[in-house]
């Protein structure tokens, strides 16, 4: 199993859990957690912002991380949303077989 943890954001709670719906729905996701709210701070058309986020912690298989950034492309809000990648290089053996049975397709 080729996990894979993906990480984006969203400006609220409600935004973040609709995206997390989808993607678990779906089967691009294992699950996903979410966390915040966190002050981000970043440079956006040549000004410093702060802005309250909420960050998706995606678990899913390598193979679907396309899926998983057009999907986030196409349902976030943002202009250019996050979408980082990091392998799970390594993780209990039993939650690595339960992550993949739930992206597997039916």
């Amino acid at each position: 199993m080729h996990a894979l943890m993906i990480f984006t954001t969203t400006s609220s709670r409600e935004e973040a859990e609709r995206l997390a719906e989808i993607l678990v729905t779906n089967r691009e996701a294992a699950c996903v957690q979410i966390t915040g709210p966190m002050t981000s701070v970043y440079q956006w058309q040549g000004k410093v912002e702060k802005s309250t986020e909420f960050t998706l912690n995606i678990k899913t298989h390598t193979t679907l991380f396309d899926a998983v950034a057009r999907t986030i492309d196409r349902e976030h809000s943002y202009e250019v949303p996050e979408i980082v990648a990091v392998p799970i290089a390594h993780g209990s053996v039993n939650y690595l077989v339960w992550l993949g049975e739930q992206v597997e397709s039916e």
